[in-house]
């Protein structure tokens, strides 16, 4: 299969360790692999350069301050976002840039905050801050494709701030939500939280075209390396409304204890990176920004949109031995597909068809992977049944046996820029053996 990509050029360059490990790697939207040449570039410089804390003046300092000032600037390139129009507040993952919304978003008496059905459990957590401070929680629902809901009939006009959220791409079943709902619920008054976490490992995201208030993402979901950074892309109009309730390391100019109601927090998105940041990590986060326009978003994104259409049609062809989640082809979709297997007649429990893929070496996620809303959705749970199982110690065991035999869990195939052909025949060959009557 050819595209921009030169995919086995690319896998014996960058990752070589599948190969000679002997693993088909389908979990990206779980995390990237890294490219080799970022590990290597990244140990090099580790080994020569001296970096500091950079709250401080020291040489090693400035230079973290200086890796992180142009983290921030190769990021906001990335995403095509004016630096006069956005910030860019570094965190540990995209939950976590989650959490600064539910933490400072100015949720009121009478605030809406509205929710599409399929969201990550981290953007679904933002209900307990909102009902806390008595804003009302209105969740868009699903179509039977799992495409959502035009959301304009939940977005009613109130005098109080208000935040609709919703996933550009669904972490549960790939369908891609329209980024036109940024704009047309910014016209009728909300603030707007994009979750991009699993949109932008495989397709570009203009904050110039789609500029929403708030946007969600992990860099290792986009180049594997390093992990534990995330960021929140935030609009400096949309930042100068999140009220703080709380004040840490790095986040201050100064704070007198004498005169315990006297502070003063930084200005823009640093008042929100509580400590010291991963300094050491931005110059790799400049490189695997760098790596991902050498490949290209757009042949990345035909490749994986490419290699999606031939996994999809290869489970079709196996009829009702195979249950797909969501949109049978690839119009607005990414490459994550969400399936169970049935065999004689009977769903198989995704956890020994998860394990039967570790055998082979095929790696793949099961579970409702902290995507309730589109879980309950694509298996036709009632809130009744759903409520009543729900209740005392919870384990899938139990879980299953209260449901009454639906299925309570999924199998996740998500393809990224290393994927190849033969990747995806191992899946095939394992699923056709599984359900072989």
């Amino acid at each position: 299969m050819r595209t921009g990509v030169d995919v086995a050029a690319l896998r014996r360059r960058e990752f070589s360790r599948l190969d000679a490990t002997d693993h088909a790697y389908l979990d990206y939207a779980g995390a990237a692999l890294y490219p080799e040449s970022l590990v290597r570039r990244d140990s090099r410089r580790l080994l020569r350069r001296v970096m500091g804390n950079p709250h401080s003046e020291s040489g090693p300092s400035l230079a973290s301050t200086e890796a992180l000032e142009e983290a921030r600037a190769s990021t906001l390139r990335f995403f095509d976002a004016a630096p006069s129009e956005y910030e860019v507040v570094f965190t540990a993952n995209a939950s976590a840039a989650m959490r600064i919304l539910a933490e400072a978003f100015p949720f009121g008496d009478g605030s809406r905050l509205v929710l599409t059905t399929d969201n990550h459990n981290s953007v679904n957590g933002l209900r307990l801050s909102a009902q806390r401070r008595r804003a009302t929680v209105h969740y868009v629902p699903l179509g039977d494709d799992l495409r959502g809901l035009d959301p304009r009939p939940w977005l009613l006009r109130v005098p109080q701030p208000s935040l609709f959220a919703y996933p550009a791409q669904s972490n549960f079943s790939g369908v891609r939500h329209p980024l036109r709902w940024v704009t047309e619920a910014q016209a009728l008054g909300y603030h707007v939280l994009l979750d991009a976490a699993a949109f932008v490992p495989s397709s570009a995201l203009s904050l110039t075209d789609v500029p929403a208030d708030f946007v969600a993402i992990s860099f290792y979901k986009m180049f594997g390396y390093p992990t534990g950074v995330g960021a929140l892309l935030v609009r400096r109009e949309a930042l100068a409304r999140l009220d703080r309730s709380y004040f840490g390391g790095g986040t201050v100019q100064f704070v007198s204890v004498l005169n315990d109601d006297l502070f003063r927090p930084r200005d823009g998105g640093t008042a929100f990176e509580d400590g010291t940041p991963n300094f050491l990590a931005m110059p790799a986060v400049c490189d695997g920004l760098r790596w991902l326009r050498r490949v290209s978003m757009s042949s990345i994104q035909e490749h994986v949109g490419l290699l999606t259409s031939r996994l999809l049609n290869r489970l079709e062809c196996l009829g009702d031995r195979v249950r797909v989640y969501g949109p049978l082809d690839t119009r607005d979709r990414g490459g994550i597909v969400a399936f169970n297997l049935s065999s004689s007649g009977r769903t198989l429990e995704y956890e020994a068809v998860e394990a039967a893929a570790r055998g082979r070496g095929i790696a793949i996620r099961g579970g409702c992977f902290c995507n309730p809303g589109a879980s309950e959705h694509a298996f036709g749970f009632s809130a009744e049944d759903a409520r009543a199982c729900l209740q005392g110690e919870f384990s899938v065991a139990r879980f299953r046996a209260c449901i009454g035999g639906h299925a309570v869990g999924a199998l996740r195939a998500s393809l990224g820029v290393a994927t190849t052909d033969g990747d995806v025949d191992r899946l095939i060959e394992l699923v056709s053996e599984l359900t072989a009557s």
